[in-house]
């Protein structure tokens, strides 16, 4: 594989198959203008919007018009966002793919050819990524190659929860499910961290133990990331936590969550300060929240600043 890196958002892909699934009857696939940033060796790819085409088996039409509005107005919202190359549906690069990636060639230097199989003709929707270039005689007669890069997925934390999201509709039964709240949420994160924490000290005492042979590239990973965790104290940890939750007392109270008792297992016997787990029956139900998230937002401090 050769060229840039191509990172790709969850936002694009679902673009892309929105686009899909509501394409004119008859059309074989459809096309889009892809829009991001371009680095050195990386090209992220952030958004795109679908352009109108005809496509037969002789010739092939573009809307470069509409193209040409769309981005224009694009920049208005974005102003970030260029022009990165253009993506199409399907498994295969076809003949009509050279041409309409020639009119990208005028639009962005160097742009990429993302093809997205929509249809899932393997199984899966395999996403691959090109790069254009010439090859041929000099003066003579030239073709166009495209050459394969290397495809990545990344997010933002906003995307990273809309995706975590729709995973959980392949396990409901009617392919639907509801917005959790914030404190299902809290719930959730800080398990997620037990489980990895769990992880870490599994793989380390394995090593120590001599079970599992050492990895270098885990050890400086692990290095690195001890080292940018803050130390905070244990007079320093009480204080601020007792700080966030807004009380006086040496104790912390944490309510009794109407699903069930509130589960404060993660590192509680580790914490420096003492935990008391208290109804706070006629609490406001935002100060309760508040409570609760305080806590966890205390227990995450502990658990990677001590």
């Amino acid at each position: 594989v050769y060229g840039p890196v191509v990172k790709i958002h969850p936002v694009v892909l679902a673009s892309i198959a929105d686009s899909y699934e509501r394409r004119n009857e008859g059309a074989i696939r459809v096309i889009g203008t892809l829009l991001g940033t371009v680095e050195k060796h990386t090209v992220e790819v952030t958004n795109c919007f679908s352009v109108p085409h005809n496509e037969s088996e002789d010739e092939v039409a573009v809307d470069m018009e509409f193209a040409k509005n769309m981005y224009e107005l694009h920049k208005k919202v974005s102003p970030s966002e260029v022009i990165v190359g253009w993506y199409a549906t399907g498994f295969d690069i076809t003949e009509h793919s050279v041409l309409i990636h020639e009119y990208y060639s005028r639009e962005a230097q160097n742009p990429i050819h993302l093809t997205v199989d929509t249809a899932l003709q393997s199984g899966r929707m395999n996403i691959r990524a090109y790069v254009s270039a010439q090859m041929g005689v000099p003066g003579k007669t030239v073709g166009v190659m495209f050459t394969p890069l290397t495809v990545k997925y990344i997010s933002y934390d906003t995307e990273r929860i809309g995706v975590d999201l729709l995973q959980r509709t392949r396990t409901s039964p009617g392919r639907t499910i509801g917005l959790t709240t914030d404190l299902e949420q809290v719930g959730a994160a800080s398990s997620r961290i037990q489980d990895m924490l769990a992880t870490v000290l599994t793989y380390t005492e394995d090593v120590l133990s001599g079970k599992v042979t050492a990895d270098n590239t885990v050890g400086r990973f692990l290095t690195d990331l001890v080292n940018k965790v803050p130390k905070i104290s244990a007079e320093d940890f009480e204080s601020m936590l007792n700080s966030n939750i807004n009380v006086s007392a040496v104790g912390l109270r944490a309510p009794l969550l109407k699903r069930g008792d509130f589960f404060v297992g993660i590192a509680a016997e580790r914490l420096p300060v003492q935990i008391q787990a208290e109804p706070l029956t006629d609490a406001d139900p935002e100060l309760q929240k508040g409570h609760v998230e305080a806590l966890f937002y205390g227990l995450h401090l502990y658990i990677f600043g001590c």
